[in-house]
């Protein structure tokens, strides 16, 4: 039902109450850093510990940013001369990736070797099967074209990452084949989340993923535009939504704060080669939403626990004191190291995350236009158009 602000808001500090330090956040995949960070505050000043931002159950390690980073950059993945893709049909996934590799391709002669379901990717590619063990054991021509590379390269993408022992064996098959060396860096992970990088800087990577902490049984949870979580899982929690357009969150919370979307609020994000970049609002949200940032210093009010910022300025000075690479415009540099991890895997690769490329985001979902193009070039409906 339709309530007030301040009737959401003593909703919302009932239930703090009677959760006590059993409280988490959950964000989505295209939140501002800004608003994870107030709500990351927000949560530890309860005195709650649990945050997450891979939201569709991914749990790989985090202990080290380099080792889940692009570190080769977008523009720099063009000079690249043998490829290996790991679970990621970059097409969909990272199209301006995709174009730097095919021109890699097409104008440099680079190889591209991929471990995956055979997919499109608009450019000769060679598709050596879908087994994940292949890490450890290359074809011979495979290895050898590693061997001979100059600049050799391994993208690991979301559908090899759910697999358990995934990231370790692409971190065993870079140092194998020296994939980081002298002036060159060609181990990369690819998230296609906005708010993914920036979400692991500010520590939204809980132990185990979202199953380990939805096991924890939160008593309250905040989720951040979160729409692709498998709510079911927090049957018990009380649920407050802070995100637009009314998707998959709004639909099982127990309270909804209406949030504001990219365009109508000004935002810091970070992008999957770790490069800090900052936004500005080309509107104003729409009726009574007002910018996330600033439910979650409303909110701090009602249940008694004053964030100690009250502009954007002032939140972005708070946050850079505690991620100093969030205050600075620019690629943030996190070195290398390896995590150690174990490089046993077992497991093929059944498909890759976006089954849809046109609904992909709660904003996609609600446009009318990406719903027939959906309807039209994914699933084969006719559509029928007047002659002009």
């Amino acid at each position: 039902v339709a309530v007030e602000w301040a009737d959401a808001l003593k909703a919302v500090a009932v239930a703090a109450e009677k959760a006590g330090k059993s409280v988490a956040a959950i964000a989505g995949d295209q939140v501002d850093c800004e608003t994870m960070f107030a709500a990351r505050q927000l949560v530890k000043s309860l005195g709650g510990t649990m945050l997450e931002g891979r939201q569709t159950g991914l749990a790989y390690e985090t202990s080290s940013l380099s080792a889940v980073n692009f570190n080769t950059g977008i523009a720099n993945i063009e000079n690249a001369d043998v490829i290996l893709l790991v679970g990621s049909d970059l097409r969909r996934e990272a199209p301006l990736v995709n174009t730097r590799i095919q021109k890699a391709v097409r104008k440099r002669g680079a190889k591209v070797f991929a471990i995956g379901p055979d997919t499109d990717l608009t450019y000769k590619a060679e598709f050596l099967g879908a087994n994940l063990g292949l890490l450890s054991k290359l074809p011979k021509h495979v290895a050898d074209a590693f061997k001979a590379a100059d600049r050799p390269a391994i993208i690991v993408g979301g559908g090899a990452l759910r697999y358990e022992g995934a990231h370790g064996a692409a971190l065993a098959f870079a140092k194998k084949h020296k994939l980081v060396r002298d002036g060159w860096n060609g181990f990369n992970v690819l998230h296609f989340a906005a708010a993914r990088m920036g979400g692991l800087m500010l520590g939204y990577a809980y132990d185990g993923g979202i199953k380990a902490l939805a096991a924890k049984k939160p008593k309250l949870a905040f989720f951040l535009g979160a729409d692709e979580v498998d709510y079911s899982i927090f049957a018990d929690t009380f649920k407050v939504y802070v995100g637009h357009h009314g998707d998959n969150g709004a639909h099982h919370a127990d309270v909804i704060l209406p949030g504001a979307a990219y365009s109508e609020k000004s935002g810091t994000y970070v992008n999957l080669e770790g490069r800090v970049q900052r936004g500005e609002r080309a509107v104003f949200p729409p009726g009574d939403a007002r910018e996330d940032w600033a439910i979650f210093r409303a909110l701090s009010d009602a249940l008694g626990e004053r964030l100690p910022f009250d502009s954007v300025d002032a939140l972005r000075a708070e946050m850079a004191k505690a991620v100093p690479a969030l205050g600075v415009e620019g690629l943030a540099h996190y070195g290398w190291s390896e995590p150690a991890l174990s490089a046993e895997v077992n497991g093929k690769i059944a498909d890759y995350p976006i089954k849809d490329f046109y609904l992909t985001n709660a904003i996609c979902r609600a446009s009318e236009t990406m719903q027939k193009c959906s309807s039209e070039l994914v699933h084969g409906t006719q559509v029928l158009e007047a002659a002009e």
